[in-house]
């Protein structure tokens, strides 16, 4: 059995250790909401605004941390990520203002964008064969969701027994340890000798004259906007929405007597039950069509959200919706990047999906900030909820006509 036949190479292990560590820091940023606005007496929007900042400072670090990685190596770019993510969070310990938070959001970014999904997506799907790529895309993926069914939890708990500052200092030397992964990151590469030979920018440009690309690019902005505003907003608004926990009920039970707890669990829930759909959507992308899988998951994320905005706010709604969300949660980014790799090859699959996940880390600053904005506005987070819903039944439909084959195939 070669190397690239294998699933659980220690590639692949060291790649999700530090997605994991790295999404259960981020995924936790909406536990700091009420904390460090109530702390400093801030609106709602001043630290919606620092998280959307972060997540439009991932979006436009993804590409370049894929490029410095296919430049310069692979280990390089995450050692620079590492360290200019804890920097983030370090700095951001001391901040005191709105303004402050906001900057050092784009550092704590940037930093997000090297060690996450562009740069790790690309070393794990360079190392597998074709046969297993869609899977161990998969399972690298669901990794990042596990980080966010611990995150969460362990910042509530930590919250307990420090301040918020105190937390993001923990959290600044857990995203550190990943360095000591980097030696397992070795492997050879695997692009063909065509693409060996095509320069970056000759890829870029077929690419974007490609209306497929057009295509995937414009359908991942739904994905980053319902991600952004749910990871970002969702505690509060349950915290806020919904109905109490019925004491000695099944939650009550086990410990989640209140709806902040709730908040927090439920975001768990969501990547626990996204470890079963990213890692379902990679083994579906072996045998069918990945555009369809892809307009099925927006079309079941659309309904599953009509459904809950539509009913009354429940523990069990909450519990019942987060669980259907988590399926659908990320299981587009094993689909999307395998889809990157299999149209337009391995050798700039990084940066050329740094450039996509850019449109949805734009979704994302929308989804936050809108959540942040209307919130203050209103209220209430209703109207976000149905943009949420509008764009996901469009990305629905732009999926529909992509062209599903490999480009160096098409006639120049």
């Amino acid at each position: 059995m070669t190397a690239q036949s294998k699933i659980f190479t220690p590639i692949l292990i060291a790649s999700c250790l530090i997605l994991m560590t790295g999404f259960a820091i981020r995924a936790s940023f909406g536990v700091f909401q009420i904390p460090i606005a109530s702390e400093f007496g801030w609106l709602r929007s001043e630290f919606s605004l620092a998280i959307a900042i972060q997540n439009l400072a991932w979006g436009i670090g993804q590409p370049i941390f894929a490029a410095i990685a296919e430049k310069f190596g692979d280990r390089r770019a995450i050692f620079l990520g590492a360290l200019t993510y804890a920097a983030g969070l370090v700095l951001s310990s001391v901040a005191t203002t709105p303004g402050a938070h906001q900057l050092l959001e784009i550092v704590v970014g940037f930093g997000i964008a090297g060690t996450g999904f562009g740069v790790i997506l690309a070393i794990v799907g360079r190392a597998a064969s074709d046969e297993n790529r869609s899977l161990v895309l998969g399972i690298a993926t669901a990794s990042g969701s596990l980080g966010q069914v611990i995150g969460p939890p362990i910042a509530a708990a930590l919250l307990t027994q420090m301040n918020w500052s105190s937390v993001f200092l923990i959290f600044a030397a857990a995203i550190l340890s990943v360095i000591f992964l980097l030696p397992l990151l070795k492997g050879e590469p695997v692009a063909t000798k065509a693409e060996l030979e095509e320069t970056m920018s000759q890829m870029l440009f077929k690419a974007f004259k490609d209306p497929t690309y057009s295509l995937i690019f414009l359908g991942f902005f739904s994905c980053g906007y319902q991600l952004g505003f749910i990871t970002a907003h969702f505690p509060a608004f349950i915290t806020e929405i919904c109905g109490p926990i019925a004491s000695g009920s099944l939650l009550d039970t086990i410990g989640i007597s209140t709806t902040t707890v709730l908040g927090g669990v439920a975001i768990g829930i969501i990547g626990l039950a996204n470890i079963i759909g990213t890692v379902g959507a990679g083994m579906l992308g072996k045998h069918f069509p990945k555009k369809y899988l892809l307009a099925m998951i927006y079309t079941g994320r659309t309904l599953v959200s009509i459904w809950f905005i539509m009913t009354p706010v429940t523990p069990t709604t909450v519990v019942i919706f987060s669980f259907l969300m988590g399926l659908l949660w990320l299981a587009t980014v094993p689909l999307t990047s395998g889809l990157i790799a299999h149209i337009y090859g391995l050798r700039y699959m990084g940066t050329l999906y740094g450039i996509v996940f850019f449109s949805h880390q734009l979704g994302g600053f929308m989804g936050v900030w809108l959540g942040g904005a209307l919130y203050d506005l209103y209220g209430t987070y209703t109207i976000v909820w149905w943009v949420g819903i509008g764009v996901g039944a469009l990305s629905a439909i732009l999926h529909l006509p992509i062209r599903e084959r490999p480009l160096r195939a098409a006639p120049a």
